[in-house]
């Protein structure tokens, strides 16, 4: 009997990111590879830098990892 390979299937690098503004608190979720400069939907500050690869948080901080 001849065993079976098992066949790995590769997972994304890139996550969805719930993150909160430092100025106003507002959570909104993000990219994490995101190629355009995400705004705070109530301040209207920049949260997210694109960087050609993962994205820089620059007012915000990551409250949750989205799968």
């Amino acid at each position: 009997m001849v065993k079976k390979r098992r066949i790995l299937i590769p997972e994304p690098r890139s996550k969805f990111l719930r993150v909160r503004c430092t100025v106003c608190g507002n959570e909104q979720v993000v990219f994490s590879h995101a190629t355009f400069p995400a705004r705070c939907l109530v301040c209207g500050t920049q949260l997210v830098q694109p960087t050609g690869g993962k994205a820089k948080l620059i007012n915000a901080e990551i409250v949750r990892v989205l799968d």
